[in-house]
């Protein structure tokens, strides 16, 4: 959540979404957990969701940022895309995560991106590139979500 209301969506997501009543940007945020870990979706749309999260309170205790912190920022990244693909009257579930950490960063921000692998009737599959300020990747990542009706 955090600075949600700043998150970019393309014309026709906001066309989609018009009549569900539904404040998009507190929908397709990072969340209580994001918003105290300083996650802040930038751009959503079905085909690229970015976002960004300060190293900085996100650390293990060498200093380095937490792998579950990069974890938490591709999960919210994928799960926004998914989202986005099922449309108003679907929910997406995370059903499976694989991150794998290339590089310690100590300091600045971490910049993820997500596109579709896969966008199903039912599950959707994003591949989420995290880096660093300089660009290096830092972490890439696969959700995996199960798009089911909204109750």
């Amino acid at each position: 959540m955090g600075e949600h209301g700043k998150t970019t969506f393309p014309q026709e997501v906001l066309d989609q979404w018009a009549g569900s009543g539904l404040d998009l940007p507190a929908l397709f945020s990072a969340g209580h957990l994001g918003e105290r870990m300083g996650v802040r979706v930038v751009e959503a749309s079905a085909d690229r969701v970015v976002g960004t999260m300060p190293v900085e309170g996100n650390t293990q205790p060498y200093g380095l940022l937490h792998g579950g912190a990069s974890a938490v920022l591709a999960e919210t990244l994928g799960s926004v895309g998914a989202m986005l693909h099922g449309g108003p009257s679907r929910i997406a579930v995370g059903v499976d995560l694989n991150c794998t950490h290339h590089r310690g960063v100590r300091s600045g921000l971490v910049t993820g991106v997500a596109t579709p692998v896969h966008r199903g009737r039912t599950t959707a599959t994003y591949e989420v590139v995290v880096t660093d300020e300089q660009g290096k990747r830092v972490c890439s990542a696969r959700l995996t979500c199960v798009i089911r009706d909204a109750a």
